[in-house]
């Protein structure tokens, strides 16, 4: 929402192989034919001074380096590579489970942007070590790895580490879906280990975009895996932080949030507020017309830039951070840390030589915490007016479970637009859905948000979070996504 949000067969058997080089991205392009292929199944063959390349006959343009990287979290492995596709190079971490890597299920996570490196999810919210000072990392004891190994991955190509050869940037979610498929499958069939394993996808904001969309991708490339003989990947769940899935039926959220007893009346003036709310039914009915029921480029843009004006202008000009209204942000400390200086010291760490050479990233490439190109080549093909909410429903109609978690103080990706298009949602469980009144769901006997949840789907929302709500609230977040693996109601 808005301009500034800025993964062959051979007579039906399929032998996936891999073989170790030095840290330079042209040897992942070796011929399958040439001999120099071995089998690999354990992370345990590989090693910490060079990559092992992987590759997989059902994606002859794809390979994957991977590496051991010990970095952070010093009580568990992790692994760091990237995912090779012809002349894109997307980036990725990996860390094994504190509990059980060889039984717990396995998470990727991304953020958003739409052009954001998920090293914000790595450093600042939920991975196994934060990066609060200058200092460097830091053990993180609720990190999301504690019951589950979960990969971090910087996607599309020019965000984080992840490089294009000769820039050409990916420029919507359906093009970006299939490198994640092909990293998935050839991952979980390299590592037999984790064949058939639980595997969900999570991310933030406009992950709420990406994942319905990489989550059918990855539902529907299965057929093609047991038609060639091959295990499934057993995608089980897609998690939802702060997303931006269906706009139009977020748009009153941001009224609400700013201007009803649901959210905080007292961050505009009472003019402001009237203003908005004459001025919101033309909005929704501009974007319905433009943007939902028929689709037009130029006036959908425009539409856009009214209910921008509209909803979004005053927010920015009362010096409020949009990604937690209960604090203030000036537009210099939007524009450097987006509100959040552990963000900078993040990427400070991340320019460092000599992390960069423990990670293998390629010489030649710097950190870029969010690509701007990246961003605008999104914003120029639309892709974020393009609903996702009829994604979720296919998956929920095929047995994918969903849930929609939002910190309750965020307003970029606000929880009353997050609830109004759950509740909107046209599936076989809608009417039970509906008809569920919000409860409290407690940790430690403490009220930590609210919740409804029928058949597959549970809408939470988590108290004193923003729209990084694992950063808010690690203890509650983690507790949450702990009951989702196991499969307990909240």
């Amino acid at each position: 929402m808005f301009k500034f949000l800025n993964a062959l067969v051979f007579g039906g058997v399929v032998t996936v192989w891999a073989f170790q080089v030095q840290m330079t991205p042209e040897t992942a392009f070796k011929s399958y034919d040439d001999g120099l292929f071995k089998p690999i199944e354990t992370l345990s063959a590989l090693s910490e001074n060079a990559f092992t390349t992987m590759g997989h006959p059902n994606f002859p343009n794809y390979s994957v380096r991977i590496k051991k990287s010990s970095f952070c979290d010093k009580t568990v492995k992790s692994y760091t590579g990237y995912i090779d596709i012809n002349a894109h190079h997307l980036f990725f971490y990996f860390f094994e489970s504190r509990n059980d890597p060889d039984k717990d299920d396995v998470i990727l996570w991304t953020n958003g942007g739409p052009g954001c490196s998920s090293t914000v999810g790595l450093f600042m919210e939920l991975g196994p070590c934060r990066i609060v000072d200058e200092k460097g990392p830091k053990f993180h004891p609720e990190s999301w790895n504690s019951n589950s190994n979960i990969f971090f991955i910087d996607q599309p190509a020019d965000v984080g580490y992840s490089y294009a050869d000769f820039g050409d940037p990916i420029s919507n979610s359906h093009d970006a879906a299939k490198d994640i498929t092909a990293f998935v499958t050839i991952f979980f069939e390299n590592f037999s280990k984790f064949k058939g394993r639980a595997f969900h996808l999570a991310g933030e904001s406009y992950g709420g975009r990406y994942l319905p969309i990489f989550a059918s991708d990855i539902y529907d490339h299965n057929t093609k895996l047991v038609d060639s003989g091959l295990t499934p990947i057993n995608l089980t769940s897609v998690m939802l932080g702060n997303g931006m899935t269906n706009v139009h039926l977020m748009l009153e959220g941001y009224y609400k949030t700013t201007c009803s007893a649901d959210g905080d009346p007292g961050i505009y003036d009472i003019s402001t507020c009237v203003a908005m709310k004459k001025g919101l039914p033309r909005c929704l009915k501009w974007y319905k017309e433009s943007c939902v029921d028929q689709f037009d480029h130029i006036n959908c843009a425009a539409a856009d830039s009214f209910c921008e004006l509209l909803l979004a202008q005053p927010y920015y000009d009362a010096g409020k951070n949009p990604y937690d209204i209960t604090k203030s942000c000036s537009p210099e400390e939007l524009e450097n840390s987006l509100c959040y200086p552990a963000l900078e010291h993040a990427a400070n760490y991340l320019t460092r030589d000599d992390i960069r050479h423990k990670l293998g990233v390629d010489p030649a490439q710097n950190f870029t915490r969010c690509s701007e190109p990246v961003a605008n080549a999104f914003i120029a093909s639309l892709d974020m007016f393009q609903p996702t909410h009829l994604h979720v429903a296919a998956l929920l109609e095929r047995g994918v479970k969903v849930l929609v978690y939002v910190g309750a103080n965020d307003w970029i990706c606000n929880w009353l637009g997050n609830e109004a298009w759950t509740l909107d949602l046209e599936w076989s469980g809608q009417e039970v859905f509906k008809k569920q009144q919000l409860r409290e769901w407690q940790v430690d006997g403490k009220d930590a948000g609210k919740t409804r949840s029928t058949g597959g789907l549970t809408f939470a929302t988590i108290y004193g979070g923003g729209h990084m709500a694992p950063y808010d609230r690690p203890k509650e977040s983690l507790e949450l996504v702990n009951r989702w693996l196991r499969g307990e109601e909240l």
